[in-house]
């Protein structure tokens, strides 16, 4: 595990994320079902496992702050989302059609969530957290990052 502060770990994982949409998008195109499922695995693995861990590790200690309120809530409501539309994939019962809307929404939204994260909200968290808390959190995300995904490999 890296010594890195928060904002320098969720820009890992979210490249990581940002790999993964693409890998998934390129079977979305080919309209193959079977791949796009092998290929929403990993996806899916890697959006809990960071869902849970910033949730817990950047917003809630954001959210100790009157002017973060508001940025953590629309967060975790886009994850919720997200959550939604995971649910829809992983359901096993979901029509080819549906699956494909679904799975392109959720790449739009994961990209859509990112963006916004690095251009805005990380900007604001930034001046409320300081360096020794960005640095304290960083290494919490991570290791609840890997134990989730060890979980659930």
């Amino acid at each position: 595990m890296e010594n890195i502060d928060i904002f320098t770990a969720l820009i890992k994982s979210h490249d990581v994320q940002r790999k993964l949409c693409d890998s998934l998008e390129m079977s979305l195109k080919d309209k193959d079902r079977k791949q796009a499922e092998q290929r929403y695995e990993p996806l899916r693995i890697e959006l809990q496992a960071h869902a849970a861990a910033e949730e817990r590790h950047l917003y809630v200690p954001v959210m100790k702050f009157d002017d973060g309120l508001d940025l953590s809530r629309h967060a975790i409501a886009e994850h919720h989302e997200m959550d939604e539309m995971m649910q829809v994939l992983s359901d096993g019962r979901t029509g080819d059609e549906r699956f494909f809307e679904t799975a392109t929404k959720l790449i739009d939204e994961v990209r859509h969530h990112l963006k916004e994260e690095e251009n805005n909200f990380f900007k604001d968290a930034k001046q409320l957290l300081d360096t020794q808390t960005q640095k304290r959190l960083g290494v919490l995300y991570q290791a609840e990052h890997e134990s989730f995904e060890e979980r659930n490999d």
